[in-house]
């Protein structure tokens, strides 16, 4: 039986600043560098740039739709996988991951961090969340660092 690919979830709000795109555009080129496939909530904001970031650094990007039609995704999903489940599809992308990268964000990507936790996923905070059991990073260049170490642990 082969191994399945690395999954990594990236979280973070709809509404984001530039500087918050951007990191969440280079994050999406992380992902994509170290062979992962990108999961997230399949929309805008964070999810949008995360998902844009996978494709221009040649990866592949899952959304998990909130609702039941695939043309609610981004135009950088690949796999659009409609829930028709609202805000419970959080369970799912925190679930599907083998890795969390959590950015700024508002309730609903603080309940995709705590699924993360009850699923005993690692997750690297780049949003300032400040909770136990996060993975604390202070930029890129040490969210990078440690999302190789973490892909190598899963190897």
């Amino acid at each position: 039986m082969s191994r399945q690919k690395i999954t990594i979830s990236v979280i973070g709000g709809h509404d984001c600043s530039l500087e918050v795109e951007e990191i969440a555009y280079n994050v999406g080129k992380i992902v994509a560098r170290v062979g992962g496939i990108l999961v997230c909530g399949g929309l805008g904001g964070v999810m949008e740039h995360a998902a844009r970031g996978t494709k221009d650094a040649g990866g592949i990007t899952i959304g998990l739709l909130p609702g039941k039609d695939k043309t609610d995704a981004n135009p950088y999903i690949d796999i659009a996988l409609p829930t028709s489940i609202g805000y419970a599809r959080n369970a799912m992308v925190a679930c599907s991951s083998d890795i969390i990268i959590a950015l700024p964000g508002s309730h609903g990507t603080l309940c995709e961090i705590c699924y993360g936790m009850v699923y005993k996923r690692p997750i690297l905070d780049l949003g300032g969340w400040n909770r136990d059991g996060m993975i604390k990073v202070k930029d890129i260049t040490e969210a990078e660092a440690k999302i190789k170490e973490c892909v190598t642990q899963l190897l």
